[in-house]
């Protein structure tokens, strides 16, 4: 009887991974909302890192977080740095994934933040502007390769 349940859940376990192995090597993240303001509006609050803290919820989670500006003022050359969120998603974490279901999927851990974001600069955008007709579509993304 005891020997039964072992080989059961051995065969259980290395279903689950080997389930874990057909998951995906890479995750994306990506949200769009269209704004109704001049492209010009929606691209400085973009193309001038300094000006993300007004729209960016990432600016608002650790009020002391470091960041460093550098290279050009804005646009090409500009450079911002602080704490990052890429990366490999390893294998285990493939397999927790199998196990805690969405816990780990990026999507889930992450999106909200996007779509408050893109709402922050949609609003700061549109009152800028005073509700342009025609405006912009803006897409939030983060892609990552994952190690196997």
């Amino acid at each position: 009887m005891l020997t039964t349940i072992a080989i059961g859940a051995g065969i259980l376990v290395a279903a689950l991974l080997g389930f874990a192995a057909t998951k995906p090597g890479t995750f994306r993240v990506q949200r769009t909302k269209s704004i109704q303001a001049p492209p010009e509006k929606v691209f400085a609050l973009i193309n001038d890192f300094r000006r993300w803290g007004s729209w960016s919820p990432y600016e608002k989670l650790d009020p002391t977080m470091k960041r460093t500006y550098s290279g050009a003022a804005n646009g090409k050359g500009a450079v911002y740095a602080w704490w990052a969120m890429h990366g490999p998603q390893p294998y285990f974490a493939k397999v927790m994934a199998v196990f805690f279901g969405g816990f780990f999927n990026m999507d889930r851990l992450i999106g909200k933040e996007f779509e408050a974001g893109l709402a922050n600069l949609r609003s700061i955008a549109e009152n800028q502007a005073g509700l342009w007709e025609p405006g912009s579509q803006i897409v939030s993304n983060q892609r990552s390769a994952l190690c196997n």
